[in-house]
């Protein structure tokens, strides 16, 4: 019997090389995966909640690993309905997850462990959900360190993506590489086995339960297919050019520059100097210049775009097509937006993403800002923190009173005129202290 690192790393070897995997379901009769799997789960929260069945981690011994490889072996495994339970999201709705038994915990992290060394290597690096080593920090990273200069950001959700994976799909997109019909049958069987609510049992037509050990590594082997097609056809197609044009206006005010230097008029190289400072060096709208940029968490993704907004209509399109009519996925209306990157935020990921622009901003005579990425706390969020941890409190209708650093209040306008007012009122930390509010 072959060591649980041996064969994750013939794996690996064999998904770098792109070469397909053939009775791949002998590997489930290996008890060493059995006990790696066991030892990644156990330490888990969720490892002690019970599904259908009530059973939890305590009391696991290897004669239960060796009856289940026995059932494995005969193809008389059957995964179980999985317990559904509903917890609330951050916008008032509530999500359904999947309580799987702790055996089909224990089969499901040896099939996760099997797909995930052979498809990691594959997968694109635009990809960061639910990966080892990558997360929201490395998508947004990638984000504030190569996507200078966006015009434009089209935001892209796909409604309920976990729930509507659609399972012919599934299967047909894994049986392209993995040719073991009775492995196929067992993921089938994985996905179909339905949920048990309020003691009635639902069967599942479509999606992989949240919660379940697999369902991660499920979804990112189904969107890898949209990954490739942005990166593939998109990107592509949308990006040409090495550089933008030089802005005429922006030369020949150089030009003007180094002329009136050399007639030593100081006032008018000032002059010369604001106005070139307000214009941009290139030419923002070069039609031979565009660059598409991709990255995907999860089910959300993001694209910027250096273009005109027609050409961002035709992406955002191009993708919705595709979801629909080849991984039969919807985009969420309320949350696929095309934003413009300098005037407005893309949310993405708990971030507000902008584009900076400051022509008053110089380092080394250079307007360094102008362009660069700025990942901004949202100013909702900041404001729901502030309520819940500070002691401010709202005075009435038109002003807010807040502690300073340095313990003085100030009322902040919330009425529509912008306008900032002061009074001579304290906020409850103050109260009775010995600080006087700022006049």
């Amino acid at each position: 019997m072959q060591s649980a690192d041996t064969v994750l790393e013939v794996l690996r070897e064999r998904g770098r090389r792109a070469l397909p995997l053939e009775r791949l379901y002998r590997q489930l009769f290996n008890e060493q995966l059995f006990l790696m799997a066991y030892g990644r789960i156990y330490a888990n929260d969720g490892a002690m909640t019970p599904g259908v069945d009530g059973a939890t981690p305590d009391g696991m011994s290897l004669d239960i690993v060796r009856d289940i490889i026995g059932r494995l072996r005969t193809q008389r495994y059957r995964f179980a309905p999985v317990r559904r339970k509903w917890t609330p999201k951050k916008n008032g709705t509530m999500r359904p997850l999947g309580l799987p038994t702790w055996s089909d915990k224990l089969v499901g992290e040896v099939v996760r462990l099997l797909l995930e060394a052979y498809y990691e290597p594959q997968f694109s690096a635009m990809s960061n959900g639910f990966r080892p080593g990558r997360g929201c920090h490395t998508a947004l990273d990638e984000i504030a360190s190569t996507w200078t200069g966006t015009t434009w950001f089209i935001e892209g959700d796909i409604a309920d993506c976990f729930g509507s994976l659609d399972h012919e799909v599934m299967i047909a997109i894994l049986a392209e590489n993995i040719h073991d019909r009775r492995f196929l049958d067992l993921v089938r069987d994985m996905l179909t086995a339905g949920y048990l609510e309020d003691f009635t049992w639902h069967a599942t037509y479509s999606g992989a339960p949240q919660g379940g050990v697999v369902s991660p590594i499920l979804s990112n082997i189904y969107l890898d297919r949209l990954d490739r097609l942005v990166q593939d056809e998109l990107v592509p197609a949308f990006t040409r050019g090495d550089r933008r044009h030089r802005n005429p206006e922006y030369a020949n005010t150089t030009r003007m520059i180094g002329y009136w230097k050399q007639r030593g008029d100081r006032h008018k190289v000032a002059t010369l100097r604001g106005h070139q400072q307000s214009i941009p060096a290139v030419d923002v709208h070069d039609p031979g210049y565009r660059r598409l940029r991709y990255i995907r968490y999860a089910d959300d993704h993001l694209l910027g775009f250096v273009g005109p907004k027609v050409e961002a209509e035709q992406i955002k399109d191009r993708l919705a097509g595709f979801l629909k009519d080849t991984l039969r996925l919807d985009l969420s209306p309320e949350k696929t937006l095309i934003t413009h990157a300098r005037t407005h935020a893309a949310r993405f990921l708990g971030y507000d993403i902008t584009n900076r622009h400051q022509d008053t901003w110089r380092r080394n005579r250079r307007r360094t800002l102008n362009g660069t990425i700025a990942l901004n706390v949202p100013l909702d969020w900041v404001q729901a923190t502030c309520r819940q941890y500070s002691a401010s409190r709202f005075h009435d209708d038109h002003c807010r009173v807040q502690c300073e650093p340095a313990g003085r209040c100030t009322c902040i306008p919330r009425g529509p005129t912008g306008t900032q007012h002061r009074r001579k009122r304290r906020c409850r930390s103050c109260a009775g202290s010995r600080i006087a509010p700022r006049q």
